[in-house]
């Protein structure tokens, strides 16, 4: 017999070693969420994806399933902590959605959108953030970083190149490139590399392609990350 956790009132089975987002998941539940990739390691930074947990608030991203867990997740004070942090992602960096080239396939924009998020809240910040295009494949936008590190993760377990890093602490922090120049041109980054592919926003773009599919066209134009990662809505 499978273990089960209650979340949201709903009995949701789990396998052993399965965190709370698996288990969601697995079942068609969804929990907003930006720096989780079911192919890496829980990382539980973007907070995001926080749920109560028999009255304590955890990271379903890295909290394990256990049998008899009590989880909210799709509650009204939930859901305002996760605007607030959404609203405070948009504010410190320079998203300048109707110009920009992931527009549509964002998933920063998305979670906005199903969230309801409607104005900024906070002041913005506008930072001096650095563009990098000087390799002939790849666009580095740091106005777009959201510092969820799955570009990271993914050059260094999965391409074995180690492209990337994170440099400073809180409001100084940066996404660097390992190389002795500072520079992408530098690297050994493809544009089909895996690092590539899972940037959740326009950080990092394949150059010459921005615009292949039209806006209107794309990923949540139709859909809502809600139906996209449940596979959930129409096709």
């Amino acid at each position: 017999m499978s273990k089960t956790i209650s979340l949201d009132g709903q009995t949701v089975a789990f396998a052993e070693g399965q965190t709370i987002m698996d288990a969601a998941m697995a079942a068609g539940i969804y929990i907003p969420h930006l720096c989780h990739n079911p192919e890496f390691r829980p990382h539980g930074s973007c907070k995001l994806c926080t749920v109560n947990v028999n009255g304590r608030n955890v990271a379903s991203c890295t909290m394990p399933a256990a049998e008899g867990q009590q989880v909210l997740s799709d509650t009204e004070e939930l859901n305002a902590e996760r605007l607030a942090l959404t609203q405070m992602l948009f504010v410190e960096g320079n998203h300048l959605c109707p110009a920009c080239e992931k527009s549509g396939n964002c998933q920063l924009q998305a979670v906005a959108y199903y969230l309801g998020m409607m104005s900024p809240r906070f002041n913005h910040f506008y930072p001096q953030r650095e563009v990098d295009a000087s390799h002939p494949e790849v666009l580095l936008d740091r106005n777009r970083c959201i510092y969820c590190e799955l570009c990271v993760r993914a050059s260094r377990e999965v391409d074995g190149k180690n492209v990337f890093g994170l440099s400073g602490r809180g409001i100084a922090t940066t996404l660097v490139v390992n190389s002795t120049s500072g520079r992408l041109g530098d690297t050994a980054i493809a544009a089909s590399d895996k690092a590539m592919q899972v940037c959740p926003t326009g950080a990092l773009l394949v150059k010459r392609r921005g615009f292949v599919v039209p806006i209107g066209e794309r990923i949540y134009d139709h859909r809502s990350i809600k139906e996209v990662q449940t596979g959930g809505g129409h096709e």
